[in-house]
This record gives C-alpha cells, structure tokens and sequence, in this order.
C-alpha cells in the first residue's frame, strides 16, 4: 500500500496552491505524496493510501464544488477503516458558511471509517507566506501521524 494521496479541486488556483505547499511538507518528512486533481482520480483509488488528503474550495452558500461531486459520491462505496485522513480548503467570509466543504469532507472521512488526525484547515482565500508555512507544518504533521502508523506495526 502506498503511503500518501493527496486529492484536490481548484478553479482559481488557491486551493492547488495550498496542496502544493502541503506536499512540501509531507516531502520533508521522507515520503513522496501523489497529487491528484479530483477529476484526474476516482474514489476507489483512496483504498491504495495510508493517508489521505482531500481539499476542496467551498462553492455558493456552503457546497462542494461541481468537480468533487461525483468523487464524492463515489465515496460511499468505499471502507476506509484503518487510514489516516485530513482536509484543507480555501475559503471565503463573505459567505454564510465559511469553509463549509473541509466540514463536509471530513465528516464523509470520518463516516467511511477513516481517522481525521488534523483539524480541517481553512484558508481565506489565497494563502499568505505566513498560512503557506503553516500548511507546509500541516503537510509535516500529518505525514508524521502516517509513519507513527508504520512504527506501531
């Protein structure tokens, strides 16, 4: 089983770039994640990782966007009892629910049986230098809570 997947959507680049910066972490720890555009995968592919990233940007009023739903609903043929997870997203205040889709993601995580190790983390909007680092720190954390699976074993 490979280590790390890390899956997202993007339409205006912010949240990739939050993916790139996570995937930097997760390098500094001596894993190499596979990145993946929503519409480049499919949801059974989740089954191959130990870890699994998701991140979604929030679309209208608290909604995932166009591209992650039929990955989404894919999901729910799936059992991921045993794997790591966590979820990223951008977000926007100047909506009712602000970074609803990291919510709605983790929840599903959670329902498959997945372990969400890392509150979800939202941006607003694009990431500062300063939020870049921290997810950069969120990529390293989470890729410490995978290999901590591999030393138990």
């Amino acid at each position: 089983m490979s280590e790390i997947i890390i899956v997202f959507a993007s339409m205006t680049g912010n949240t990739e770039t939050m993916a790139d910066a996570i995937a930097e972490g997760v390098r500094s720890q001596g894993i190499e994640p596979v990145v993946k555009f929503v519409m480049d995968t499919n949801a059974a592919e989740l089954v191959n990782y130990e870890g699994i990233i998701l991140g979604a940007y929030t679309w209208g009023d608290g909604e995932l966007p166009d591209e992650f739903l039929e990955f989404y609903e894919e999901m729910n043929s799936i059992d991921l009892s045993g794997r790591r997870s966590a979820v990223f997203g951008s977000a926007d205040s100047s909506y009712a629910l602000y970074g609803a889709a990291v919510d709605i993601l983790l929840e599903k995580l959670k329902e498959l049986g997945a372990e969400n190790v890392l509150e979800g983390m939202k941006i607003e909007l694009n990431p500062s230098s300063e939020e870049e680092e921290a997810l950069r720190d969120f990529g390293r954390q989470f890729a410490s809570a995978v290999k901590g699976v591999h030393a138990a074993n």
